[in-house]
């Protein structure tokens, strides 16, 4: 089974509000998720994200693979491998 940190879309039409979870790579988007580790705004300006750091540390460190959308907004954070 191969683990993925990417974004779950939510919020309306033209008006998207994304949380960042962990989720098996065949399960769709907007599937089941097995945890979710923070959220990501980019109608606010900036665009506003937060992450538990802890908790996607602890992810990455068991192997699990950033897109490359969630690996750009962990490195802003300054969440390294």
């Amino acid at each position: 089974m191969v683990v993925k940190i990417r974004l779950k879309r939510l919020g309306q039409k033209k008006a998207p509000f994304y949380r960042i979870v962990v989720a098996d790579e065949r399960s769709p988007r907007d599937g089941r998720n097995i945890a979710e580790i923070g959220t990501y705004d980019p109608n606010q300006e900036p665009a506003e994200v937060k992450i538990d750091e802890e908790e996607a540390k602890k992810w990455l460190a068991n192997g699990a693979k950033p897109t490359d959308v969630v690996a750009r907004l962990f490195k802003q954070a300054g969440i390294e491998k």
